[in-house]
Order: structure tokens, then C-alpha cells, then sequence
């Protein structure tokens, strides 16, 4: 869980910095969606864009996590799972 809100923080505060550059350069209401303009209000534009560039970089930030994990770890999960699932008496064993 500690992980997950670490990453969770950084991508927000990533988001920040992304959100405040792009709009600095962009104005809200000469962007255009699928070829036609957005009749948004500016705040829900920044509200908007603000939770696609937190949800990008937070999944960035998840699958940089995977893949820093060691291939032992990745490769032991699936029976540490299933050993969890065996003693807590929810798969039979053979």
C-alpha cells in the first residue's frame, strides 16, 4: 500500500507540472476534440486535463515500478498466491 501511494503523490505532483506547462502554452477554448472545438468551460478543461495527465503519469510511474522488480519476485508471485489461497482452504489441492 506504501508503494502505491508513493506513486500515487509523485504522479500528482507530475501532473501539476505538466498541467501548468501545457495550459501555459495552450489555450482551452481554441483546443478541439475529434476535429470539433471544445464548448467546455476553461475550469472543466483544467479538470479535465488534469486527471488525463495524472492518470498517465501515474500509470508511467506503475510500470516503471514493475519492471524494476527483480525477475525472482515477478516469477514468485503466482505461488505465493497460490500457497495463500491453499491455506486459507480455497483451492483443493490434487
Amino acid at each position: 500500500m506504501s508503494l502505491l501511494i508513493k506513486l500515487l503523490w509523485l504522479s500528482f505532483m507530475t501532473a501539476i507540472l505538466g498541467e501548468m506547462a501545457f495550459f501555459a502554452v495552450i489555450d482551452p477554448q481554441l483546443l478541439y476534440l475529434f476535429g470539433q472545438p471544445v464548448d467546455w468551460p476553461p475550469m472543466v478543461v483544467y479538470s479535465v486535463g488534469f486527471f488525463m495527465f495524472w492518470g498517465l503519469t501515474a500509470l508511467t510511474a506503475a510500470l516503471v515500478a514493475l519492471v524494476q522488480k527483480p525477475a525472482e519476485e515477478v516469477n514468485r508471485e503466482p505461488q505465493v498466491r497460490a500457497r495463500h489461497a491453499r491455506d486459507k482452504g480455497q483451492l483443493r489441492s490434487i
